[in-house]
């Protein structure tokens, strides 16, 4: 047992559900917010599942997950942005809970639980097919294309599963605000796939014919 990737993953684990748990809970102003512990569940429940499969099955895959320092310049200035949108979209979502200002009808927030689930299980997918998959935009030693599967259908099937993850979040928390605000991450992503794909060209062999191969992006027919 690798118990330095278990302590590891286990730590940002809880980190992540200090964190998250404040940025909902503190703007609502109480423990009380329905729809705060319902994303809570649908966030944290399926990566606890997702982190023990890889940590048995596939424990390089989620080292690689767990490190988060971008090398590139240009991708660290993608994650603040992407930061700072988390932050007022969580804090959004809180307080249109604590004053009551526009927000979804309750039913939505299982619509929203079942899109969340559902980009989860596609990301899980993504996470299957592609063993060089990381959390950084980088190529790696011995890197060969994928080209199978989702792959096979657009480029970067795990930044679509993402965009539908991260959209199904406010309509979870209920808010329209935040909705509005988490409509920012597909424009952050395309930014993001400008910068990769130029990498991959220049450093991953076979990565330009695969572009002519697969035209599409993240939506097939459409980008």
């Amino acid at each position: 047992m690798n118990k330095k990737l278990l302590v590891q993953g286990l730590s940002k684990l809880i980190i992540g559900i200090i964190l998250v748990g404040l940025l909902v809970f503190l703007p609502a102003g109480t423990l009380g917010y329905t729809e705060g512990w319902l994303f809570m569940g649908a966030l944290f429940i399926p990566m606890l599942i997702l982190g023990t499969v890889l940590f048995v099955k596939e424990p390089e895959l989620l080292k690689k997950r767990l490190d988060s320092k971008e090398k590139e310049s240009e991708q660290k200035g993608v994650v603040a942005l992407s930061g700072v949108m988390f932050l007022a979209g969580f804090i959004m979502a809180g307080l249109t809970y604590r004053f009551g200002w526009v927000s979804f009808p309750e039913w939505a927030a299982i619509i929203g639980v079942v899109l969340f689930l559902l980009s989860y299980v596609m990301y899980a997918e993504v996470m299957r097919e592609n063993a060089y998959l990381s959390r950084t935009v980088e190529v790696q030693e011995n890197q060969k294309v994928v080209d199978t599967g989702l792959y096979g259908v657009m480029r970067h099937p795990m930044y679509t599963a993402t965009i539908l993850m991260f959209l199904s979040i406010p309509v979870i928390l209920g808010s329209v605000i935040s909705f509005v605000i988490f409509l920012i991450y597909p424009m952050i992503i395309a930014l993001r796939i400008g910068n990769e794909e130029k990498i991959l060209e220049e450093g991953l062999e076979g990565y330009s014919e695969y572009k002519k191969k697969v035209r599409y992006k993240l939506i097939p027919f459409i980008w």
